[in-house]
C-alpha cells in the first residue's frame, strides 16, 4: 500500500528530477501496470511449485531495490524500467499474500484475509502523510522568506539572495522527497528479511509435505466458478477506482461544488472504506463470507442507484458516496475466501483474480475518462458504478448456484509415485528398506 500510493504526492518531483513535465511521463503507469500483470501471471505459476516464503521475501525486496532507486534516476526510461520492477512484485506479493493465507488458515482465513487487505488500505493511507509531512515542513519554513522577496524585489529581477534561497529550497525539498522512499525501502527491506528467515527455517515447506498427502476437492464447476469470479473482480475493482478517481471531478462540474468540498468529498470514500476494512476483520469472525458479499452488494446496488438517479441533491451525494466506499470494501477478500470453501484456490487461480482486478482498474477508468470526455453533460461515472453494481448483483447467485450445484465432487488424487514417496519420506525408509 505504502509503495504504491506514494507516487502521487511525489508526482511532481520524479518529473522534475528526469527533466520532464508531469503530462509527459504518464507511460510510468503504463509501466508499473503492465508489471503489475506480468508479476501476477509469473506469480501465479510460481506459488504452485516454489516455497511461498521465499517468493514474498524476493518480491518485497525487489520493491525495496526500486524504491531505494527512483529517487536517484535522471532518466525516464529507467525510471519507467524500475516502476515495472516494483509493480512485478506488488502483483507477485498480492497473488502470493493471498495464497498464503488461505493455506495457512484454511477455513478458518475469514478475519486474517480482511486484516490482509486492510493492511493495504492502511499503508495506502499512510504513505501520502509521510511524504506531505517530509514536503511541506520546508515549504511552510521557506514561505515567508519567499513572500518577502516577491513582496520587495521585482520578479523580472531576480536578487542573489533570493537565488541561493530559492537554491537552498530546491536541494532541501529534493531531500526529503528521497528521505520518503527511504523511509518506505527501509521499512519493506525489513519485512522481507522477516519472510527470509521463515523460508530458513523451512516451515513452509513441512507444510507443503504434509500437504501433498491429503486429497484436494475441486468444485464440479471449478473453472466455471474461477471465470466467473475473474469477470466478478473486473467490475468490482474497475467501479472502486473508476469512482475514487472521478468523483472529486464530478463534484466540482455536476455538483458545483467547491475544491475542498470536492475533495472532502472525495475523502469520504476512501475514508469509509478504509474503517469498513477495519470493522470487517472483526464481522468476518461471525459472519460468513457469503453473507458479507450479500450485504456488500446490496448496499453498493442501493447507493448506486440513489447517486445515479439523486445525486443533484447534495445529502444524496454525500450519503451515498460514503455508503458506496463501505459497501465496496469488503468484496475482494471476502470472494476469495468464499470460494476457497467450495473448490482449492492455487496460485494460479489466485493470480487470475489478481489479473481480473488489475484489468478492471486499467480497462474501466479509461472507457470513463473517454466517454465523459465525448458526452460532457452525462453523469457516466455514476452511470457506470450503477451498471456494474447491477453485474455484481447478477453474478454472484450464479456463482453460488454452481457452487451448490447437485452431483458428487471430482477429487484430484496423488499419482502413485508421489504418493509412494511421501509415504516413504513420513516413514523414514531408506532404499534398501524399500
Amino acid at each position: 500500500g505504502m509503495s504504491i500510493a506514494v507516487l502521487g504526492p511525489t508526482f511532481q518531483n520524479l518529473a522534475a528530477n528526469v527533466h520532464k513535465n508531469v503530462s509527459d511521463i504518464f507511460y510510468i503507469f503504463v509501466g508499473r501496470s503492465l508489471g503489475y500483470l506480468g508479476g501476477s501471471v509469473l506469480g501465479g505459476v510460481l506459488f504452485d511449485c516454489t516455497n511461498a516464503h521465499l517468493l514474498l521475501a524476493l518480491s518485497m525486496f525487489g520493491t525495496t531495490v526500486g524504491l531505494y532507486g527512483i529517487p536517484w534516476c535522471k532518466k525516464s526510461l529507467l525510471l519507467t524500467v524500475l516502476m515495472s520492477v516494483i509493480g512485478a512484485s506488488m502483483g507477485i506479493l498480492d497473488t502470493g499474500g493471498n495464497v498464503l493465507a488461505l493455506n495457512t488458515w484454511g477455513a478458518e482465513a475469514g478475519p486474517h484475509m480482511q486484516a490482509l487487505h486492510f493492511s493495504f488500505a492502511v499503508g495506502a493511507f499512510v504513505a501520502p502523510i509521510l511524504a506531505k509531512m517530509a514536503l511541506g515542513g520546508s515549504e511552510s519554513k521557506d514561505l515567508p522568506v519567499a513572500e518577502k522577496t516577491n513582496q520587495s524585489v521585482p520578479r523580472s529581477v531576480p536578487t542573489a539572495p533570493a537565488a541561493s534561497a530559492a537554491s537552498a529550497l530546491k536541494h532541501h525539498l529534493g531531500a526529503d522527497f528521497l528521505w520518503s522512499y527511504v523511509v518506505i525501502g527501509t521499512y519493506l527491506l525489513l519485512v522481507s528479511l522477516f519472510f527470509f528467515i521463515l523460508y530458513s527455517k523451512g516451515s513452509s515447506a513441512r507444510d507443503k509435505s504434509k500437504a501433498s498427502l491429503q486429497k484436494r476437492m475441486f468444485a464440479k464447476y471449478h473453472y466455471a466458478l474461477i471465470i466467473l469470479l475473474f469477470i466478478f473482480f473486473f467490475c468490482y475493482v474497475g467501479a472502486e477506482v473508476t469512482y475514487g478517481s472521478y468523483i472529486f471531478t464530478y463534484a466540482k462540474v455536476f455538483a458545483e461544488m467547491k475544491e475542498n468540498e470536492a475533495a472532502a468529498l472525495n475523502s469520504v470514500f476512501w475514508g469509509a472504506f478504509a474503517a469498513c476494512r477495519g470493522v470487517a476483520i472483526f464481522c468476518a469472525a461471525c459472519l460468513y463470507p457469503g453473507t458479507m458479499i450479500l450485504l456488500s452488494i446490496v448496499g453498493s446496488a442501493v447507493s448506486s442507484s440513489c447517486l445515479a438517479f439523486f445525486a443533484r441533491y447534495p445529502a444524496s451525494l454525500w450519503v451515498g458516496t460514503a455508503v458506496y466506499g463501505a459497501s465496496m470494501a469488503t468484496i475482494f477478500p471476502s470472494g476469495i475466501s468464499w470460494i476457497e470453501q467450495y473448490t482449492v484456490v492455487q496460485g494460479k487461480s489466485a493470480s487470475l483474480f489478481v489479473i481480473g482486478a488489475a484489468l478492471g482498474e486499467m480497462c474501466i477508468p479509461a472507457v470513463v475518462g473517454y466517454l465523459q470526455g465525448r458526452f460532457h453533460h452525462v453523469p457516466v461515472v455514476m452511470y457506470t458504478a450503477l451498471v456494474t453494481s447491477a453485474m455484481t448483483v447478477i453474478l454472484f447467485p450464479l456463482m453460488y448456484k454452481l457452487a451448490n450445484s447437485p452431483g458428487e465432487s471430482h477429487l484430484k488424487e496423488m499419482s502413485e509415485s508421489e504418493d509412494r514417496k511421501a509415504l516413504l519420506s513420513n516413514s523414514g525408509l531408506n532404499e534398501d528398506e524399500e
